[in-house]
C-alpha cells in the first residue's frame, strides 16, 4: 500500500512539474487579457497575442493605454512576450481566449471575434493542446459553437486530441482594489482530468482562490447570471428614482435610510452599460428564448435600464424649459466613459443621453479627460472637449469621475445653468437634481 502511494505521488509530482513547463497564449490584450497575461508572466512562459498591432507596439514600450496595468507591473512580467504574428503562439500547449462578445443592433450575442478566435487557433492547434475561453457566453457556446470551429480547421478530435476549459473573466475595470489575483476564480473543464488541471493552472496566480464547476456549462451559466443579478438590482433602484422624483423626495435619501437595515443591498440608480452588465443578460434570454422559453423578469430590467439615458435627457429638458432655457441651450456632458476613473467606452449609455438631447435640437458638448479621444470619435461620432467652456444652459454629471470634484465650478455656474447630477458626485447643494 505504501509502494503504491509512493509511486503515485511521484507520478502526480512528474505530471505536475511537465504542466508547469507548458508555455501559455493568451488571446486578446484588452482589459481582460493583459492583466492575466501580466500574472501568468510572472511565473511562466507566456506570449500575448492581439490582431491590433497598434496595442502590441505600446505594450512592448511598456505602455497600457487601457490603465489597468501600469508600467512596473508590465516589467514585472519578464517571461511575457507580445505579437500579433499567430505563428508565434504555435509552439504554446494552453491557449486562453479574452476576446470580446458584444451584442448587435438586436441585442443579439455577436460571437464574431470568439469564431474568428476560434478559427485562428484551429491552426496553430495540436495533440494535447487544451484552449480555455475566458470570453461570456451563454451556457453551451464554448461545446456548441467553438469546440467544432477548432475541430474543423485543425482536423483533431475534441477530447482525444484537444481538450477546453471554461473560467470566466471576473474583470472590473477602474478598479485597483479587486485584481486577477484577489477575485475567486471559477475554473472547468472538457473532461475530470483536464477540469483538475485548469484549476490547478490557475491557483499559480489566483491568491483568492478557485472554485471549480461541475462543467463547462455550469461555469458559463455562473457568468452569466452574476451580472443579470447587477443589471435587475440597478434596474430596480432606477424604477425607484423614477417613482421617488414623481412623489417629490431625493432617492439616495431614501435608499440612505433603507440602509441602515443589516441585509438591504447598496445599489444607486444610474446609466449601466459597459462590456458586462448591460450585455450578458442578453446572452442568457437569448439562450432561454432558443429553447423555447421567454424570459420576462430579465427583460424587464433590461428595458428599464436602456431607457435611462432617454429619461436622464427628458428629466434635463424638462428644468430647462421650466427656466425658459430649453430653446437653443447649450449643454454641457461630463463623462462619455461607461464608469468613473476608466478609459473604458464600450457600451456606454452616456451616448444615450447625449444623442436624446441632440433630438431636441440643443448643442452638446462632452468633456472626458480619460476617454481617448480618437477612439470616442470613431465610435461614437462625439468630439470630446480639450477643456469645458463657459456659460452653460445645463451640465449634467454622467459619469463620477475624480477629476471632475476638482473642477472650477463657480466658473461653470457663471451663466446659472441647471446642474443634473446623474452619479450623485457632487455636493447636494451644488446639484439642481440627483437622478
Amino acid at each position: 500500500m505504501s509502494y503504491l502511494y509512493y509511486f503515485y505521488a511521484r507520478k502526480n509530482k512528474a505530471l505536475d512539474n511537465f504542466s508547469k513547463m507548458k508555455k501559455i497564449a493568451v488571446i486578446g490584450l484588452g482589459y481582460v487579457g493583459l492583466p492575466l497575461a501580466v500574472e501568468f508572466g510572472k511565473k511562466r512562459a507566456v506570449v500575448g497575442f492581439d490582431i491590433d498591432s497598434r496595442r502590441i507596439a505600446e505594450l512592448r514600450q511598456g505602455h497600457d493605454r487601457t490603465e489597468e496595468v501600469d508600467e512596473q507591473e508590465l516589467a514585472e512580467a519578464k517571461h511575457l512576450t507580445y505579437t500579433d504574428n499567430l505563428e508565434d503562439i504555435r509552439d504554446c500547449q494552453y491557449y486562453i481566449v479574452t476576446v470580446p462578445t458584444p451584442i448587435d443592433e438586436h441585442k443579439k450575442p455577436d460571437l464574431t471575434p470568439l469564431e474568428k478566435a476560434s478559427t485562428a487557433l484551429s491552426k496553430v492547434l495540436k495533440k494535447g493542446d487544451i484552449v480555455i475561453y475566458e470570453s461570456t457566453v451563454y451556457p453551451g457556446c464554448t461545446e456548441e459553437v467553438c469546440v467544432p470551429l477548432l475541430e474543423q480547421g485543425s482536423g483533431l478530435v475534441f477530447n482525444s486530441d484537444f481538450f477546453c476549459g471554461y473560467s470566466p473573466e471576473r474583470i472590473n475595470p477602474g478598479d485597483k482594489e479587486h485584481r486577477v489575483a484577489n477575485i475567486k476564480k471559477v475554473t472547468s473543464g472538457s473532461t475530470p482530468e483536464v477540469a483538475e488541471e485548469v484549476d490547478q493552472l490557475y491557483r499559480e496566480i489566483i491568491t483568492a482562490g478557485t472554485h471549480k464547476a461541475s462543467s463547462i456549462k455550469v461555469a458559463e451559466a455562473a457568468k452569466v447570471i452574476e451580472n443579470a443579478q447587477r443589471d435587475l438590482n440597478i434596474a430596480f433602484v432606477n424604477e425607484l428614482a423614477k417613482i421617488f422624483h414623481k412623489i417629490g423626495i431625493d432617492t439616495h435619501e431614501v435608499l440612505e435610510a433603507a440602509g441602515t437595515k443589516w441585509n438591504f443591498l447598496p445599489f444607486k440608480p444610474g446609466l449601466v452599460g459597459g462590456h458586462c452588465i448591460g450585455v450578458d443578460p442578453y446572452y442568457l434570454t437569448y439562450k432561454a428564448e432558443s429553447l423555447g422559453y421567454n424570459p420576462q423578469v430579465i427583460l424587464a430590467g433590461r428595458r428599464i435600464n436602456d431607457g435611462m439615458g432617454a429619461y436622464v435627457a427628458n428629466r434635463v429638458m424638462k428644468m430647462l424649459n421650466k427656466q425658459g432655457k430649453a430653446h437653443e441651450a447649450h449643454i454641457l456632458v461630463l463623462g462619455i466613459t461607461f464608469k468613473e476613473d476608466c478609459p473604458d467606452i464600450r457600451n456606454s449609455r452616456v451616448i444615450d443621453v447625449i444623442r436624446e438631447l441632440q433630438d431636441y435640437g440643443v448643442q452638446v458638448e462632452v468633456y472626458d479627460p480619460h476617454a481617448d479621444k480618437e477612439e470616442v470619435k470613431e465610435e461614437y461620432g462625439v468630439t470630446l472637449l480639450e477643456e469645458p467652456g463657459r456659460d452653460y444652459s445645463a451640465i449634467v454629471l454622467a459619469v463620477n469621475h475624480r477629476e471632475f470634484k476638482d473642477l472650477d465650478w463657480q466658473a461653470l455656474k457663471s451663466g446659472n445653468p441647471v446642474i443634473f447630477d446623474v452619479k450623485a458626485g457632487l455636493d447636494k447643494e451644488l446639484a439642481s437634481e440627483r437622478l
